[in-house]
């Protein structure tokens, strides 16, 4: 007959044993997770931001989000957009050079859920700066939606496509920039940074040199090999994207995006000399 201590130990026993198994099985998970948390970075701002190492960014949208987070939804903070309709513009080589390298340039996005205000580094990426004050001035980024948040491992917003989907293009691409930038310490984009998304895989020198018209805002921290053009500093509104991340994102099964919740669209781009 079992005494009341060996059966109390052995439901200690038996219990520790579950803890154990439960434990394992959390750590598998957790590895799992990890693993495809990192697959879907690593694809997760194709045609613009990826990420890699740890995390990477290639220019490939396929499957991108179906490992995407689960959603995460918050109401939507944002007003609804101008009337007008995305451009769809396209143009066969990058802009002649019109910039003064030697003078400062500010860009504003007007957007649905606010002003965002920046700072464009036009001596450190001169063909990066005269393709967006270009691009701005065609009114090219007028009605065009924010089409992704990165809200986990990154944290980013990305924009500049008129599309929508994250495959958009202008039409021509321009060269990678101030990669050496010393903001970008122990291979993080500090919070404030925009830089341009391109299409770098992480291992072909081919898919360097890819950039073309869409842009991410840092809100926080974000660690990235340095392959992304930083060209610009958020100046103000930088409550707007705290606003927009908050809102949270949901996987698009059309677009394989991590589309925001908010309906950030930007109704007016501008670029001026200052």
């Amino acid at each position: 007959m079992v005494s009341r201590d060996q059966r109390r130990r052995q439901l200690a026993r038996e219990k520790y044993e579950r803890q154990q198994q439960r434990r394992s099985t959390a750590q598998r998970k957790a590895r799992r997770r990890n693993v495809v948390l990192a697959s879907a970075l690593a694809v997760a701002l194709a045609a613009g931001v990826t990420a890699y190492a740890t995390t990477g960014l290639t220019g490939d949208d396929q499957g991108a989000d179906r490992a995407a987070p689960s959603p995460s939804k918050g109401p939507d903070p944002c007003n609804r957009p101008a009337k007008g309709a995305p451009s769809t513009k396209t143009w066969k080589k990058e802009p002649a050079m019109s910039l003064d390298t030697s003078a400062s340039y500010a860009a504003k996005l007007a957007t649905t859920c606010g002003t965002i205000e920046l700072k464009l580094d036009a001596g450190k990426a001169p063909h990066t700066v005269n393709s967006f004050a270009f691009l701005a001035g065609q009114g090219y980024f007028d009605h065009s939606k924010c089409h992704r948040l990165v809200d986990e491992g990154l944290h980013v917003l990305q924009c500049g496509d008129p599309k929508g989907t994250g495959q958009g293009t202008p039409g021509y691409t321009i060269p990678d920039e101030n990669l050496k930038d010393p903001r970008l310490k122990g291979g993080v984009y500090p919070a404030g940074t925009v830089a341009m998304a391109n299409r770098y895989d992480g291992q072909s020198e081919k898919s360097r040199n890819t950039g073309g018209s869409q842009f991410f805002l840092v809100y926080q921290d974000s660690k990235l090999p340095p392959n992304y053009t930083p060209f610009g500093t958020v100046t103000a509104g930088m409550d707007v994207l705290k606003k927009i991340a908050k809102a949270g994102s949901t996987p698009d099964p059309q677009t394989r995006n991590t589309a925001p919740n908010a309906t950030v669209v930007i109704d007016k781009a501008t670029v001026k000399k200052s």
